[in-house]
């Protein structure tokens, strides 16, 4: 199986980040992240797990009503991230509304 290069997984990896702030504050599970994004679930995994250890994203191990799961993972935006993408976003949008209002 060929290696993806650095730069390739960083794009998934960002992928992964929007979709997640997509649905925010939801959380969703691995396999369904695989299934957005379109690529292997392990492969998402292992994306996941290095994006929480850079403190981006959050994992859920308990359902709703609070029984750990034995299997299966949750996965939501961090906080901080949340908030800064959502910055983001509407600074974006209002960049985009000034430019097409002096236009």
């Amino acid at each position: 199986m060929p290696t993806i290069s650095k730069k390739k997984k960083d794009k998934i990896s960002e992928q992964i980040l929007h979709y997640l702030f997509t649905l925010s504050p939801e959380s969703q599970f691995t396999a369904k992240i695989a299934q957005e994004i379109a690529r292997d679930e392990e492969f998402i995994l292992s994306l996941l797990l290095e994006l929480k250890g850079k403190n981006l994203i959050v994992s859920i191990n308990k359902n709703p009503s609070g029984i750990e799961y034995k299997k299966r993972q949750r996965w939501r935006l961090s906080n901080q991230v949340y908030e800064a993408y959502k910055n983001h976003q509407s600074n974006h949008n209002n960049l985009y509304n000034s430019s097409s209002i002096q236009e």
